[in-house]
This record gives structure tokens, C-alpha cells and sequence, in this order.
């Protein structure tokens, strides 16, 4: 059984706030929203590199076999 310290993370970038932060995977969308949220009004400021959403996106349809 793995921990919390062994689970993926994933970069979010804040252009507006020059900050970047690794989230686990698991909360990725939580924490972006409420990042946003808080600190945005709620605007799609903070997100994941595009780089990484294709990366994983490519993972996804292989592991789906629609790569085939």
C-alpha cells in the first residue's frame, strides 16, 4: 500500500501570482478551482501546462487502446 507521498503530482502554474505548485493528481482539480476561485474571482487563471494535459492525454488513449 502506497502513501500520500508516493501519489503523482502535477505542476500548476499561476502566471498572475508567479507562483508554481505540485498538486497530487487526485486533488488537481480541486485545488485549480479553488485557487481560482480565492484568488481569481473564480477566472481560469491557474492551470496545468499544456505540455503535461497532452502528455497525459496521450497516456489516457494509449492505456484506452485508441491509439490503435
Amino acid at each position: 500500500m502506497s502513501d500520500d507521498a508516493d501519489a503523482p503530482t502535477v505542476p500548476v502554474i499561476c502566471p498572475e501570482c508567479e507562483t508554481t505548485s505540485r498538486v497530487a493528481l487526485s486533488d488537481l482539480a480541486e485545488a485549480v478551482a479553488t485557487h481560482n476561485q480565492n484568488r481569481h474571482d473564480g477566472a481560469d487563471v491557474a492551470h496545468v501546462d499544456a505540455d503535461i494535459v497532452d502528455r497525459i492525454a496521450d497516456l489516457a488513449a494509449e492505456d484506452l487502446g485508441l491509439t490503435d
